[in-house]
């Protein structure tokens, strides 16, 4: 853990990191973030607030790093994470990939660019929320699962109060939502080409 760093006289974030490993009993268990088809269904476990302070949308478009982190309920957390758990041992899930640092549309992107599948978003799903708090807040607990059974993990989070709902469905070889289309090959080269 690093809360005091400085360099060339400018102070750096603190940067605490941690560090887990665990024991998959059965590895025919495991998912990655890969989606293994078109027309599978992605559904957002968690609920969302569209918390966005100290979030990279805040740094990066806004140029500001200001904010308190996203509050964390460990219930909650484990809450969602064992019913992700339990969706994954039943094999309703084919993808699973945890909604972090720069919120629900960098998770899309990224399992996108690991199936080389595109993917088209239900901005409707935001509700009242404003579209770029539901798309990059960094509110905790939250996962997004590529499924061919939408029902029954929205009817199984339901019996247990787990927030969720469908957003989208892997398609075609673009991102789209809301009128906005970025191919995977546009996506590939912005994330890539920093390090030629």
């Amino acid at each position: 853990v690093s809360l005091y760093n400085e360099t060339n006289g400018n102070a750096i974030l603190p940067t605490p990191t941690i560090g887990a490993i665990g024991l998959l009993e059965d590895s025919s268990n495991a998912v990655g973030i890969a989606p293994t088809a078109d027309r599978q269904a992605l559904i957002l476990i968690g609920e969302t607030l569209g918390h966005m302070g100290a979030s990279l949308y805040l740094r990066e478009l806004e140029g500001r790093e200001e904010g308190a982190p996203p509050p964390v309920d460990l219930t909650v957390e484990r809450r969602n994470g064992d019913f992700v758990r339990t969706q994954i041992i039943a094999r309703n899930v084919t993808a699973c990939h945890d909604v972090a640092d720069g919120g629900l549309l960098v998770a899309v992107a990224e399992m996108a660019l690991a199936s080389a599948r595109g993917v088209r978003i239900n901005v409707d799903s935001a509700g009242a929320k404003p579209l770029y708090s539901w798309l990059f807040g960094e509110d905790q607990g939250r996962y997004l699962l590529a499924t061919e059974n939408p029902e029954e993990i929205l009817d199984s989070a339901k019996e247990v109060a787990v927030p969720a709902c469908q957003i989208g469905y892997t398609h075609g070889n673009s991102l789209n939502f809301s009128g906005y289309r970025l191919t995977l090959e546009q996506l590939r080269e912005n994330h890539e080409k920093w390090l030629p």
